[in-house]
């Protein structure tokens, strides 16, 4: 396969960006466009695919093949588009209104049939684009201009829906933390299958720090475990903090105090077929476990396009019909006089 020697500013398109100033888009765009030219693929194999929402204005700024299609239709059009050239590198753009409100059906079905496409989902708990509305990821309780008094709706877990959905593949990164999407994603481009990265994403203008409990204050690295595949679960400002596993659940503690040692902290294993560390994984929240990142689910599984591909080639050896005029003629026919 050809090399081909890009530079980020090579994905760059001429358009001028139009999210708000200090909105997490601009990272994530960055580090995808950082994260292509280092694959060292043809520009001409891409395919960034959208929907409707802040977000999926993507394929504008992206100098590539794209497709800015309608509210909760990119993961059908992406299928469509994977499906139709399995060649491609299909990159779709979305957030959490967009994939799992009016696009929940078509995203949990991409997720099933696991077609090799990188997912990426912006997390804001918020509608941005239609101005502040609450979104199917937005906490209980939270005021908006719809939810004037708190909603009164639990929210979706991005990361326990792919898995319901018996997704292969599901990472969680941080918009402003650039070093971290970029190997994110780069691990979700190399990955066969359907890879959903969740972004949590800053909007200045509607939820403007809905996740700096997290990302913010000089104590944050207690807050969030940066998962690798094959490393001990540590974390902390010290790097003295771990998770072990007891009585079948996971639990946070300290390396040192009361008798926890570096041994007793569990490795992680993305590979793992069986779902259950994985969802633990997933559900952690503050204030007594941290937040996870990184990828936290990659299992390797047959993918549809493969799949789909070796069926086509195998009925065309195998098929009696070569052509229109034998498939005219077959099954049961008849003639009119």
């Amino acid at each position: 396969m050809a090399e081909f020697n890009y530079t980020a500013k090579d994905f760059k398109s001429d358009n001028e960006v139009r999210w708000c100033p200090g909105c997490g888009d601009h990272a994530i765009m960055n580090a995808v466009q950082r994260v292509m030219a280092e694959q060292g693929l043809n520009k001409a194999d891409y395919a960034v695919i959208s929907g409707i929402g802040c977000s999926s204005r993507f394929p504008y700024y992206m100098n590539t093949y794209g497709f800015h299609t309608i509210h909760g239709r990119g993961s059908a059009i992406a299928s469509g588009v994977k499906s139709a050239n399995p060649k491609l590198h299909v990159w779709q753009i979305t957030g959490d209104g967009d994939a799992l409100a009016i696009g929940g059906n078509h995203f949990i079905h991409m997720v099933r049939r696991n077609l090799d496409i990188n997912v990426l989902l912006f997390n804001n708990k918020i509608y941005g684009l239609t101005k502040g509305q609450y979104s199917p990821t937005t906490d209980r309780g939270a005021k908006t201009k719809t939810s004037p008094f708190g909603t009164v709706e639990d929210p979706f877990i991005p990361g326990q829906l792919v898995l319901g959905a018996r997704g292969t593949f599901f990472a969680r990164s941080i918009d402003g933390n650039m070093k971290m999407s970029q190997e994110i994603l780069a691990e979700a481009a190399n990955f066969k299958g359907t890879s959903v990265v969740e972004i949590l994403q800053n909007c200045v203008i509607f939820s403007h720090g809905i996740h700096e409990l997290i990302t913010k204050g000089d104590d944050r690295e207690n807050k969030q475990i940066y998962l690798k595949h094959g490393e001990k679960m540590i974390y902390g400002v010290n790097r003295d903090k771990g998770l072990v596993l007891e009585n079948g659940k996971l639990k946070a503690v300290t390396i040192g105090q009361n008798g926890y040692s570096i041994d007793d902290i569990l490795i992680h294993d993305a590979k793992d077929n069986d779902l259950y560390l994985h969802s633990a994984l997933i559900n952690m929240t503050l204030p007594e476990f941290p937040v996870a990142s990184g990828v936290i689910r990659a299992v390797d599984s047959l993918t549809y396009d493969y799949a789909m591909e070796a069926q086509i080639e195998e009925v065309q050896q195998t098929s009696k019909i070569k052509c229109c005029d034998d498939l005219f003629r077959s099954g049961n026919t008849w003639e009119v006089k």
